[in-house]
């Protein structure tokens, strides 16, 4: 985490017990467009390929994490609580699902087509080969604060 995300957290919280499990991260390759979404409460889930977190032996999501959003200039703009984490394969993902990343024209075509073309790129760039039915980690979030500009 860094500096600007680690002292909104903690201004965030001030003298309450912090949560113990937070971290920061960009959404997608556009991430000033989906945080956006996500402070408009339009976007309220998010995706990523299992086998990322298998590859950087990174633990997956629970319920009980918290993630400070960073815009593209890696300065947080928005605190979520994680609410529900599913593996399910890509083309098994539900249409409500993917209305709720909320990009694009806010359809399943779209978003699995650019779904697709995303982990077509991130797995080639590794020598892997994208499959319809690989397993995503589908994860809901709700937003507990927006930070002020």
């Amino acid at each position: 985490m860094n500096q600007a995300a680690e002292i909104y957290w903690n201004e965030y919280w001030k003298s309450q017990n912090k949560p113990k499990s937070v971290t920061a991260w960009q959404l997608g390759v556009e991430p000033d467009t989906l945080a956006q979404l996500v402070i408009d409460g339009i976007k309220t889930a998010t995706c990523s390929g299992h086998i990322f977190y298998e590859l950087e032996n990174e633990a997956l999501p629970t319920t009980e994490d918290y993630n400070i959003i960073l815009n593209s200039d890696h300065e947080p703009v928005a605190i979520t609580k994680t609410i529900e984490v599913s593996i399910t394969p890509m083309n098994e993902v539900s249409e409500e699902f993917a209305i709720a990343e909320g990009e694009g024209d806010r359809t399943y075509r779209y978003w699995f087509d650019e779904h697709e073309k995303f982990f077509r790129k991130e797995l080639n760039a590794i020598g892997r080969e994208f499959s319809k039915d690989m397993p995503l980690v589908c994860e809901r979030f709700e937003v507990i604060h927006v930070k002020d500009e």
